[in-house]
């Protein structure tokens, strides 16, 4: 097991000198360079977990780590790691990244950031002729979205041990593929990489993000220090009902598994709907067979994403869902199946007033805030002390082609970040 790493009360000049080599140009360039792999019609990107996109996706971020000679690997989940060796190679890295996966209809922002941010912070180290003492590794989380492989988080979770590996490479896609098929076929591609332990513990872990709500940009601040993540439930529920022809089949004997499964989600809707501005509940993915408009649904299958800052609310209102189900199912069966549940969680106060000390010292206007998004920083703040830091995003938009963030508020973000992981790699 590592050794538990002191936080700072503040950074030291050394790593404020650091920050100055960040370079907003490149950093900018690489987002977009980036974006080009999966690049949509209207501007945003649809990078899949282990697909094609995000293969090629990694071969751009390994090549830049290349460049700078970081030693590239990976492991059995298919994180990506770049290390910048440290003088003492017995001591933990320093972990900071996010993911490069995507929504279908995500934008050039999400996740990339974090891992670009990252990136950015180790080559001002190598551009100011900082040898740390501790390693720094820049990760790639495999599958944060979900979006192709549901639950999200697949990567971070494996590796913080929170997740079998076995049982994650078994889930399958709406396509049939399996994350072990999926996963086989990238690292095909990534043979020549060394392939690294699970279960490694960092020594502290830092992650940048875009926002994804609109509190910074309304407060004037153009760094966040996370304060905390918001609960999460997923669900997936199943309803079976009978096909039948739409013209000859009397309403009375029908069983509609779109009826059925349209009153449960108008119930859970209604019902959540009267506790309070805290709780979050969508229904993102709805999947009707056989799909033709003269047959009745056979069957449908939806996603439910719930939740809620306080972790009892959160047990509550997800075990009610059950109930609101089969209350509403008339004459079809219904499976409600959790796929995750993530408690509310705090990052620690120290690593929280070590960023903030951070951005004050860059002149860079900070507030704390609380995510209502899942990030990976949550399954590492069970490991290693772990932060995070978000910048702006306009008008809040976010898992859209309309993402936006201001170069200079990118720059701002990725300063601080390599303010922060300087300080804590030269320790």
């Amino acid at each position: 097991m590592a050794e538990d790493i002191a936080i700072p009360q503040g950074p030291n000049k050394a790593a404020i000198a650091v920050s100055r080599h960040v370079d907003q140009d490149r950093l900018w360039r690489r987002l977009m360079e980036m974006a080009t792999h999966g690049a949509t019609d209207n501007g945003g990107v649809n990078r899949q977990a282990l697909s094609n996109e995000d293969i090629a996706a990694r071969a751009l971020l390994r090549s830049w780590g290349a460049e700078l000679g970081l030693q590239a690997s990976v492991d059995a989940i298919g994180n990506l790691f770049l290390r910048l060796p440290g003088k003492r190679e017995d001591a933990a890295p320093i972990l900071s990244g996010s993911h490069l996966d995507s929504q279908p209809c995500g934008g050039k922002f999400d996740g990339s950031y974090g891992v670009l941010a990252a990136l950015e912070g180790v080559e001002a180290m190598r551009s100011a002729g900082i040898e740390p003492v501790r390693s720094v590794e820049i990760v790639a989380w495999t599958n944060e979205e979900g979006s192709r492989f549901a639950p999200g988080m697949m990567g971070s979770t494996v590796f913080a041990g929170a997740r079998d590996l076995d049982r994650v490479l078994a889930v399958r896609g709406k396509d049939g593929t399996s994350v072990g098929e999926a996963l086989a076929r990238m690292l095909e591609v990534e043979s020549d990489l060394p392939r690294r332990k699970l279960g490694v513990r960092p020594a502290a872990f830092i992650e940048a993000h875009i926002e994804q709500g609109p509190v910074l940009e309304a407060e004037g601040r153009i760094v966040g220090v996370v304060k905390g993540i918001a609960g999460k439930r997923v669900f997936g529920v199943s309803v079976t009902g009978e096909k039948g022809h739409a013209g000859t089949v009397p309403q009375r004997r029908r069983k509609d598994a779109m009826i059925a499964a349209a009153r449960m989600v108008a119930a859970i809707d209604d019902a959540l709907a009267a506790k309070g501005e805290d709780v979050k509940f969508t229904v993102g993915r709805f999947e009707v067979e056989p799909n033709a408009p003269s047959v009745i649904p056979s069957e449908v299958r939806f996603s439910i994403d719930l939740r809620h800052p306080d972790a009892n609310s959160l047990t509550k209102l997800g075990d009610w869902i059950g109930n609101l189900c089969e209350e509403n199912r008339r004459n079809c069966e219904v499976t409600v199946d959790e796929l995750s549940h993530d408690p509310p969680l705090d990052f620690p106060e120290p690593m929280r007033a070590f960023i903030g000390a951070s951005s004050t010292t860059l002149g860079i206007p900070s507030m704390e805030i609380y995510s209502g998004s899942g990030h990976d920083a949550r399954h590492l703040h069970y490991l290693c002390p772990t932060g995070m830091i978000f910048v702006p995003s306009r008008g809040g938009i976010s898992h859209s082609e309309e993402e936006w963030t201001e170069p200079d508020h990118l720059a701002d973000g990725a300063r601080t970040l390599t303010v922060v992981l300087a300080t804590l790699a030269t320790r």
